[in-house]
């Protein structure tokens, strides 16, 4: 909006630890301070260690001698956090070079058009204790993306002896035994992350297993994901729901879980059970903004709330994209509409949107899960194509069980087989994404990945040929080779016998002859 011209102000309430636990994320947001950006540094951290360290180690078998591995975690977090800080703070400084106003503060709606700042001390920066002061300010739009926070169950001793993924970062030393509770991708997340690095950790799952929402993760992938787990870690604990969390003389937690009694001795317990959005007691009630049932802002396709001057895009609508990319790109689309030329439809597809969980091993996705195509499209219309193999890395790994394999998985649809989901999981699946995303998007079918040449030798290949004969585009089924649409020189676009086109070959060299013999006679 800025660059358009517009006049900007961004609140931001910043954090402090006032009641004890962190409130607030921080300048940036969720994912610069207490989400994506940290996280993606604990897993590479914890990736790299893995492969000096533990059972899939790949140092010993490429003839690397490692005689002692070991981690400092004082080391890491001083370095992420450094990190962290300092794009804090260059968050700060750049809306401000660019002319935009930042009110540090806790921001509440008094009407359609002004907000009300709680400033906070003296404004300084990180420091979310309100001074008491007050500042309004009015706008002809105000956009609300406030974001979410962990949430808490309501099992006795979870608030007192627990901690959420927001805690997670403030640890000084490196847990011995944890428990990280939750099914979604935080849980999967941490989990991975703290096993890595050799913590004894337990994931803990009400479920049959993490990620079984059928509509968000394909079925093939998690079913190989819960595999990786149990040959390397963590330990996972299904169909478990803690009922309490007591804390125990020596300091640890024991966790009561329903049907399967106590679970001691740890000394970390890491909450991921969900998120809930920020959208309490900040005037959207009084400005009769509509939320649903859980509390998340009802927009439209354009990101309108009910209310015509307020808008609000991000976590904590009821998109149900609760993505940092996500929100960055509605957020420019909806600038470009509010105050670009030329814009007016301009807004973002929630088709296709590509997805990252930092598993161990990751996993990337895009488009519709099976379930989900069968859903969209009828189960007679949807086929796929699934292999799993381990990578050239893995080569001098002889046991199977230290092989950290990897999954593809393509979806499709009807006879001209456009692909509407792609599904890996591997090692460099997060990145190997996004660029079979701009394919999906594009709306390429299983014959443009049959018809592209490919990188060898990388797992990546074996996405456009499963490892047969579809790699020179042979099309097993109707017993013919295949060719890309692009490709085709005009006169095979119809299909011709091999007597119409001996025929048609006779026919040119006739015709190339009398033409000789005329030439021939004229110079005569």
């Amino acid at each position: 909006a800025n660059l358009w011209g517009a006049k900007v102000a961004l609140v931001d309430c910043g954090y402090d630890y006032a009641t004890g636990i962190r409130r607030g994320a921080g300048v940036g947001g969720t994912c610069v301070n207490v989400g994506c950006i940290p996280k993606k540094m604990m897993f590479s951290a914890a990736s790299l260690y893995e492969e000096i360290h533990g059972k899939a180690e790949l140092c010993s078998g490429n003839g690397i001698s490692v005689e002692k591995a070991s981690f400092d975690w004082k080391t890491l977090k001083t370095g992420r956090d450094a990190y962290v800080d300092r794009a804090s703070h260059a968050y700060n400084r750049n809306w401000r070079k660019e002319g935009i106003e930042v009110v540090l503060g806790m921001g509440k709606l008094v009407d359609p058009h002004t907000v009300e700042v709680a400033l906070n001390d003296g404004e300084e920066f990180q420091n979310a204790t309100r001074s008491g002061a007050t500042r309004k300010l009015t706008s002809k739009y105000v956009l609300v993306c406030v974001g979410g926070a962990p949430s808490y169950p309501d099992a006795p001793g979870a608030r007192e002896h627990c901690m959420t993924s927001d805690g997670f970062w403030d640890l000084e030393e490196q847990p011995k035994k944890c428990a990280v509770v939750g099914a979604g991708y935080i849980a999967v997340e941490m989990a991975g992350i703290l096993a890595a690095f050799g913590t004894d950790t337990t994931l803990f799952c009400r479920g049959h297993s993490p990620l079984r929402n059928k509509m968000e993760f394909d079925v093939t992938i998690v079913e190989k994901l819960v595999e990786e787990i149990k040959n390397h870690g963590p330990t996972l604990q299904t169909d478990a729901t803690p009922t309490a969390y007591a804390k125990q003389s020596d300091g640890t937690v024991t966790i009561s879980v329903r049907d399967q009694g106590d679970f001691a001795g740890f000394d970390c317990v890491l909450l991921a059970i969900g998120r809930a959005p920020l959208t309490k007691d900040i005037g959207l009630e009084a400005c009769g903004v509509a939320l649903n049932d859980k509390g998340y802002v009802i927009v439209d396709k354009f990101e309108r709330t009910n209310v015509p001057s307020i808008l609000a895009l991000g976590d904590c609508t009821a998109t149900g994209w609760e993505l940092t990319p996500v929100a960055l790109s509605t957020a420019r689309r909806l600038a470009d509409r509010l105050f670009g030329p030329n814009a007016a439809w301009s807004r973002l597809s929630y088709d296709n949107i590509p997805t990252v969980i930092f598993s161990h091993p990751p996993i990337g996705q895009v488009g519709l899960t099976e379930d989900g195509a069968k859903a969209a499209y009828g189960a007679a219309n949807v086929a796929c194509d699934s292999l799993t193999t381990g990578g050239m890395q893995y080569a001098f790994n002889t046991d199977p069980e230290t092989k950290v394999k990897t999954t593809l998985k393509l979806i499709h649809v009807g006879p001209e087989r456009k692909i509407v989901g792609l599904h890996v999981l591997g090692p460099a699946a997060d990145e190997m994404i996004q660029g079979f995303a701009v394919a999906v998007n594009k709306g390429c079918t299983v014959r443009d990945f049959h018809a592209t040449v490919g990188l060898h030798p990388t797992i990546a290949e074996e996405m456009i040929s499963f490892g047969g004969g579809k790699a020179w585009g042979l099309d097993k089924d109707k017993r013919k080779p295949e060719m890309p649409p692009y490709a085709e020189p005009a006169y095979l676009k119809k299909e011709f016998s091999l007597a119409q086109l001996s025929l048609a070959s006779g026919l040119a060299a006739g015709l190339a002859f009398v033409v000789a013999r005329l030439l021939a006679s004229s110079k005569s």
